[in-house]
C-alpha cells in the first residue's frame, strides 16, 4: 500500500527541517559569540559537571593562594624585623667591646652610652613591628604592642597561622619571647645594664656573654622564620602552577575552536539556503491559490 503524500505533509516536513537548520544556526552562532561551546547546562551535562568540579577546585586554590600571599607578607615583615635587630645587637656588641676601653674619658663613655641607648630603641621599634594593624611578634594577642614601657612580653602562646593547602598550615609570626625575651631577661634590660656601667664608668664587657646569648636566639628565629618564609615561596608556585593547569583544562572543555565554528557555521548557512531553495521547489502553488 502506497502511503498518500499530500501537500499539507510536504509543507509541515519542509518547515520542521527548516526549523532544525536554524535551530543548529543559532547554536553556532551562540557558540561564536560567546567563545563557549557550553553555555547552559543542557548543552553538554558532562562537561558542565567537570566545570563545575573544575572551578571549585579554582575557587578552593585561589584562597590557598591568597592565604600564601599574606604569610609571605607576614614572614617578610618578621624577618626584616629580626634582620635589623640583629644588625643592631651587633653594634651593640661592638661599642661594649669599645666601652671595656679603660683610656676612654667620661664623656667618651657617655657618648657610647647614648648610641647603644639608641640602638635598644630601634630593637624595642622592631619588636614591637606590625602588619594590618597586628604585631607581629604578640601571637594571637590583641594588646597593640608585643612590649610594653616595661619590656614585658604582652603576646600569648598562640601562634598565628595560614592553611596553604589542604594538608599545610604555616606559622607565619614571630615568637617574640624567644627572640627578645620579656622583662629582666630581655635584650632591651640587658642594654640598659651595658648603659648605666658606662655611666658609671666602669667596664661593661662583662656582658658581652649575655648579647653572644642573645644574639643566638635572634639567628636561630631567623633561620625558622627563613625556612618557612621558603615553604610558602615554594607552595605559592605550586599553586600558580596548578592555576595555570585548572584554566588550561577549563578551557579545553568549554571554550570553541574559533576556525571550527566559522567552518561549521558556514556549511550551516550552505545547507540552509539549499533547504530554502528545495523548498520552493516542491511548495508550488496548488490549485486553490489560483481559484482565489
Amino acid at each position: 500500500m502506497i502511503s498518500r503524500v499530500t501537500h499539507q505533509t510536504v509543507q509541515r516536513s519542509t518547515l520542521a527541517n527548516l526549523q532544525l537548520n536554524l535551530g543548529k544556526m543559532a547554536d553556532l552562532q551562540n557558540q561564536m559569540s560567546s567563545g563557549k561551546k557550553v553555555n547552559v547546562p543542557s548543552d553538554d551535562p558532562a562537561a558542565a559537571s567537570d566545570m563545575l568540579r573544575l572551578r571549585s577546585e579554582q575557587r578552593v586554590s585561589s584562597q590557598y593562594a591568597r592565604n600564601a600571599g599574606d604569610a609571605g607578607s607576614w614572614l617578610q615583615t618578621v624577618d626584616t624585623a629580626i634582620t635589623s635587630s640583629t644588625a643592631a645587637l651587633r653594634k651593640v656588641r661592638d661599642l661594649t667591646i669599645q666601652g671595656g676601653n679603660g683610656a676612654l674619658g667620661p664623656s667618651s663613655l657617655n657618648a657610647l652610652a647614648d648610641e647603644i641607648e639608641s640602638l635598644r630603641d630601634t630593637m624595642l621599634s622592631n619588636a614591637n613591628t606590625t602588619y594590618v594593624g597586628r604585631s607581629v611578634f604578640a601571637g594571637t594577642s590583641d594588646t597593640g604592642v608585643a612590649f610594653d614601657a616595661s619590656y614585658a612580653w604582652t603576646g600569648t602562646g598562640a601562634s598565628v597561622e595560614r592553611r596553604v593547602s589542604s594538608t599545610t598550615t604555616v606559622r607565619v609570626d614571630g615568637d617574640g619571647q624567644a627572640v627578645y625575651g620579656s622583662g629582666n631577661a630581655s635584650v632591651f634590660a640587658l642594654v640598659d645594664r651595658i648603659v648605666t656601667t658606662l655611666r658609671a664608668g666602669q667596664d661593661p664587657t662583662g656582658e658581652i656573654g649575655a648579647i653572644d646569648t642573645r644574639l643566638d636566639a635572634m639567628l636561630s628565629e631567623l633561620a625558622s622564620v627563613g625556612a618557612r618564609h621558603k615553604n610558602v615561596l615554594t607552595t605559592q608556585q605550586t599553586l600558580a602552577a596548578q592555576e595555570v593547569e585548572t584554566k588550561s583544562r577549563l578551557a579545553d572543555i568549554e571554550d570553541v575552536d574559533l576556525a571550527t565554528i566559522i567552518l561549521d557555521l558556514q556549511s550551516q548557512e550552505v545547507a540552509y539556503k539549499g533547504a530554502l531553495g528545495a523548498a520552493a521547489k516542491v511548495l508550488q502553488p496548488t490549485l486553490l491559490d489560483f481559484l482565489r
